[in-house]
């Protein structure tokens, strides 16, 4: 290797004082130091964004690589020049363009990776002794790489463990996102207390608050506080389980666990607002409808097009005709706190039979939310059941089955 000296590119390339430093440093390399050289690349290939390379650059390095003979970068003698024509590079470079290589050439000097070792009359070419070994040559030298070994394997360790750590981030605000976005979608399919549509916004925009390629500290901050609107959520659920509110093995499961008595007189009491608490207040409260008032079988004859609306197309069961009734919600633009005043008055039940109703009367409702919330107002009065409109459903479907017919 030639060193103890500092040489200057030629032509009209200008010489700077960091070029300098890196060539004082690498001088001062060891003369028995050895390296892998796909080792290093690995290690630069890692840590490309800490030198601000693009992909080009490295293909370049890996080119010039692949000039030196052996996989072992060795600091002996001139071995560590490498000196491949343009034309040559650009082959062993994927047939990249002339200019392009001279500028990624350029950044990979820049970044104090290769060296330039320029000839009198700036040709590549080495001086070969009478055995054939190599007495001097020009072109590009390796040996800043040798001579940063252990410097690019630390940058190569850093980076590595800084996108593990952005990785598991990553991966822990996708599980809160999905723990948020199921709870509080429980928490309305079953009727439980809480203001779940404020809850909502509030993780909608936590959400939005993301960039489309984050960095690590803006994902940390959003997980921070979804983590915090998460323990939230879990404690008011856990409260109206201590307390009563919720029968435990809806909890436990995460399921809604179906009244098997067709005769049950629960009441779900409405503390959804201040318009039905004032409701409430001037009128003695009816008892709301049973759970389950109709038979299943019923509800889908009369609403047939609610089993479009789920993944198989059938409903076997009331938690399949509650999940497409959320479904049905979203889609026809009810909003949460609608939705989930009528699961607290009708309950979760009879509140998914009349979004199945509106379903089939959809083309002719202005307002599904509004017109929702009106039957909710009635039901919280007493003067809404769900018979009479279960009935002119089942009624209209089968006048329509026997036109068809």
């Amino acid at each position: 290797m030639q060193s103890g000296h500092v040489t200057t590119p030629f032509g009209r390339r200008s010489m700077t004082l960091a070029l300098v430093k890196n060539q004082l440093a690498t001088a001062e390399c060891s003369p028995n130091k050895t390296a892998d050289k796909w080792k290093i690349f690995r290690d630069v290939c890692e840590a490309k964004d800490i030198f601000d390379l693009q992909d080009r650059s490295l293909a370049v390095l890996h080119a010039l690589l692949s000039f030196y003979p052996g996989s072992t970068l060795s600091n002996e003698g001139s071995g560590l020049v490498v000196f491949p024509s343009n034309a040559q590079l650009s082959i062993r470079a994927h047939g990249i363009a002339g200019t392009t290589l001279r500028r990624h050439l350029s950044a990979l000097v820049n970044a104090g990776l290769i060296e330039r070792r320029d000839s009198p009359n700036g040709k590549r070419y080495a001086h070969r002794g009478r055995g054939g070994e190599i007495e001097a040559a020009f072109g590009f030298s390796l040996a800043p790489l040798l001579a940063r070994t252990a410097e690019l394997a630390a940058y190569a360790q850093r980076v590595a463990a800084e996108r593990l750590r952005f990785k598991r981030t990553r991966e822990a605000l996708t599980l809160c996102r999905r723990d948020i976005r199921k709870l509080i979608s429980a928490a309305m399919e079953e009727g439980a207390d809480g203001d779940w549509a404020t809850m909502e916004n509030i993780f909608l925009g936590l959400v939005a608050s993301l960039p489309r390629s984050p960095r690590h500290e803006q994902i940390q901050a959003v997980l921070d506080k979804m983590e915090k609107l998460r323990e939230e959520i879990v404690n008011r659920l856990e409260i109206q389980l201590n307390v009563g509110n919720i029968d435990a093995n809806d909890i436990h499961n995460g399921c809604h666990i179906q009244n098997s008595d067709p005769d049950s007189t629960h009441e779900l009491e409405p503390r959804f607002g201040k318009e039905l608490d004032e409701i409430t207040a001037r009128k003695p409260q009816r008892s709301a409808e049973p759970l389950r008032t109709f038979p299943l079988a019923l509800v889908l004859k009369a609403c047939p097009q609610l089993a479009n609306y789920t993944p198989t197309g059938q409903i076997p069961h009331w938690r399949d005709l509650m999940a497409a009734a959320v479904v049905v919600r979203s889609m026809l633009g009810v909003s949460p706190s609608a939705y989930q005043a009528a699961c607290q008055v009708m309950g979760a039940e009879n509140a998914a039979i009349a979004m199945a109703c509106i379903l089939e009367r959809a083309e002719h409702i202005n307002s599904a939310g509004g017109y929702l919330r009106d039957l909710t107002k009635k039901a919280a009065r007493g003067e809404f059941g769900l018979g009479p409109m279960v009935m002119a459903a089942l009624k209209a479907n089968t006048a329509d089955e026997r036109l068809r017919a």
